[in-house]
């Protein structure tokens, strides 16, 4: 069976982009197929993960327009094996403006999915990973990422305001498995931005595991430089710097994920 796992927070800057490559990359390593959906208009993902999103490359607004097919649009991530994505362009942008009169316009990205999940394979074996790097809002991109997955990875950083707005983004997720997708649940809430000399970032760690119990992973990001400059290599930390604190973070990060269910 193959999780499909949309990583979602409506505030930007919490680390969600970076999860997404991070612990993409990091679940690859460990053997496993995993394909990365670029759904964010600015592309970091497929920056990250080394994977083109220039002007006029087949990208995700091609599969949620209809125009092609989840399949045609999929690259390998350069630098390891079993790791692929599909990019997004400047084009996705006005997708949400285009996608408005479509007919069922929230099942796009899932109908995509399903049909690929049917009939395509990556490097000829079965996707065990599909993680959807959702845009920071919660607009017509994040709902169908919301309705393409079954589980919501939701990042969280140790900051002042990190529990700001996180109800809006709960309430969406109800709403979405009251009438969209009975199947979706926070399967998982990562701390991110950890800087263990404050006082403030174990507080609010405190914080959030008593709101949210087990469903915290025991592992926490921390803050790191390495995590700021990979991209900028068009790489993910793990390749980047496999060494530093924030690689081995998301290495137990990722297998903490994939022990879930």
């Amino acid at each position: 069976m193959t999780r499909i796992i949309t990583v979602a927070n409506q505030k930007g800057g919490v680390g969600k982009t970076t999860t997404t490559v991070n612990m993409a990359a990091a679940l690859a390593q460990s053997g496993h197929q995993v394909l990365v959906i670029d759904l964010d208009p600015q592309g970091n993902a497929s920056t990250a993960l080394g994977i083109s999103h220039a002007e006029g490359v087949l990208s995700i607004y091609e599969v949620l327009s209809g125009e092609a097919g989840l399949a045609a649009a999929i690259a390998p991530c350069p630098d390891i094996p079993g790791l692929y994505g599909v990019p997004a362009t400047v084009d996705l942008a006005g997708a949400e403006i285009e996608l408005v009169n479509t007919e069922s316009r929230e099942f796009a990205l899932s109908r995509a999915i399903g049909t690929y999940l049917g009939t395509g394979l990556a490097g000829g074996k079965g996707l065990d990973f599909v993680l959807i790097d959702c845009p920071p809002s919660l607009g017509l991109l994040t709902l169908n990422g919301l309705v393409a997955a079954e589980e919501v990875l939701l990042p969280i950083q140790c900051e002042y305001y990190a529990l700001e707005g996180l109800s809006q983004l709960l309430r969406t997720i109800e709403m979405v498995r009251a009438s969209l997708n009975p199947e979706l649940e926070v399967s998982a809430i990562l701390l991110t931005m950890y800087d263990g000399r404050t006082r403030l970032a174990s507080q609010v760690a405190d914080e959030v595991r008593n709101h949210f119990g087990t469903r915290v992973l025991s592992t926490v990001i921390p803050r790191s430089v390495r995590l700021s400059e990979a991209p900028s290599y068009s790489q993910t930390v793990l390749t980047y710097d496999p060494s530093s604190a924030g690689a081995l973070c998301y290495r137990e990060a990722a297998l903490e994920f994939a022990a879930i269910k």
